[in-house]
């Protein structure tokens, strides 16, 4: 599945190939001739790779019981999870499949298990023997012409869950969910999402260690390309810097590029696009370490910005400091938007949505958007060890847009960036 910003890319490349330059053919192929050619801020970069410790089967484990925990009190006798990141995170299972039906079924009492089709059996029984259950694990298999959620209802029914309450995961297609209520129809489906929220958003010790360090790796890797900037670049080969320079740090990582006017587009114009002096960019991206992901924004000009750019620039700086304040434990999402919001509206560049015209931000984990997200009218209050994205904007049509875009983790006190600001658009990265 391409994500955003990959989708960008791809149909910036198909939309712009006519004016591919032959720079832009020398970082793709050969790729060792690339490599010897390398700028000299990429080629001093170094493999980070080492520093990624990955989750523990314990860690798994000490997540299940917490689900089960979450399960009593949102009153559901199981949740059910199918492939994504929820399952992942539970059982460190990386699957695909399509429109065939493999699920993990975690009831609040009783042993968990598995429903798989059955030529599948071997690439599952492979990974789930990493997982919390691997030793005796209760794996169900259901040929191509069998019905699988008949498996899945004699599963629930020897659990005593025949009548019971089933959380299923929202990112769980229709077509799986029917199956499910026509085999169990005595089971009353509900939202997962207490539970698999419930633990997710909440990020251990280990968990913010690896944000930390995605963190470090796109910063770093966005310096480099920033200082290996020329004249007549085009947006494709920018984007290509940013993926080499993760993957000297030791990791994937990519980035969305917009460049002058086509920076007021918040999530990018499929337009072609070049380079020149005195325009403004825009770098949006990240990366995963061990499945945790980054997200962070950066702005700045080839050449000098104008006033009314560094203008734009001092405001939303103003807006992110003003989150970043607001952001402790027990104060409600909401409240956070505004506090950003109130600064740009104040500075003339309202009302609501005008000019900002999207939410402050998102959760960020192992997925780059996820609960509970920075918006205004969410209840939901702050507790530590949350972490979001912090990114207000000014997005002006026809002129240029600005977004700072920086995560924090919400700590006992208040709330820290995993990165520092950015100072300015004629330096925006901060010096050590």
């Amino acid at each position: 599945m391409l994500s955003r910003r990959r989708f960008l890319q791809v149909s910036g490349v198909a939309a712009g190939a006519a004016v591919a330059t032959p720079q832009l053919v020398a970082w793709r192929v050969p790729e060792k001739a690339a490599d010897a050619a390398l700028p000299p801020a990429l080629a001093r970069l170094k493999s980070r790779k080492d520093e990624a410790k990955p989750i523990t089967r314990d860690e798994r484990y000490e997540r299940q019981d917490r689900a089960r925990k979450l399960m009593n009190e949102s009153e559901l006798d199981a949740i059910l999870l199918m492939e994504g990141t929820s399952m992942r995170y539970f059982t460190g299972i990386r699957w695909w499949g399509g429109e065939r039906a493999f699920a993990f079924v975690l009831p609040a009492k009783g042993a968990a298990f598995y429903v798989c089709p059955a030529f599948e059996e071997g690439r599952a029984r492979e990974q789930i023997a990493n997982a919390p259950d691997g030793k005796g694990p209760d794996v169900r298999v259901w040929q191509e012409d069998e019905n699988p959620y008949l498996l899945m209802a004699q599963g629930l029914k020897e659990r005593g869950i025949a009548t019971g309450k089933l959380g299923l995961e929202e990112t769980v297609r229709f077509v799986f969910s029917e199956g499910i209520s026509k085999s169990a129809p005595q089971v009353t489906i509900k939202s997962a999402t207490p539970v698999t929220a419930g633990c997710r958003m909440i990020k251990s010790t280990h968990e913010i260690a690896l944000m930390g360090l995605a963190n470090q790796v796109t910063l770093a890797a966005y310096e480099a390309v920033y200082r290996s900037l020329k004249d007549s670049m085009t947006q494709s080969e920018i984007q290509d810097l940013v993926e080499k320079a993760h993957s000297l740090l030791g990791f994937s990582g990519s980035a969305d590029v917009q460049v002058g006017e086509f920076s007021a587009f918040p999530h990018g114009s499929v337009t072609p696009q070049v380079l020149h002096e005195g325009t403004i960019v825009l770098i949006d991206g990240g990366g995963p370490v061990e499945g945790y992901q980054s997200d962070i924004t950066r702005m700045f000009v080839l050449g000098k910005p104008t006033d009314r750019m560094r203008k734009i620039f001092a405001i939303v700086h103003r807006a992110q400091s003003a989150a970043l304040a607001a952001a402790r434990p027990g104060v409600e999402c909401g409240e956070v938007d505004a506090a950003a919001r109130k600064v740009i509206t104040d500075a003339g560049f309202g009302p609501d949505y005008k000019y900002f015209t999207h939410r402050l931000g998102h959760g960020i984990g192992m997925d780059g958007h996820e609960w509970p997200y920075l918006v205004r009218g969410n209840p939901t209050k702050l507790q530590a060890n949350m972490t979001f994205s912090d990114e207000p904007g000014i997005y002006i049509r026809g002129e240029f847009g600005v977004r700072l875009e920086d995560d924090m983790h919400i700590t006992e006190n208040g709330a820290q960036l995993f990165t520092p600001q950015s100072p300015s658009l004629e330096e925006p990265f901060a010096k050590a």
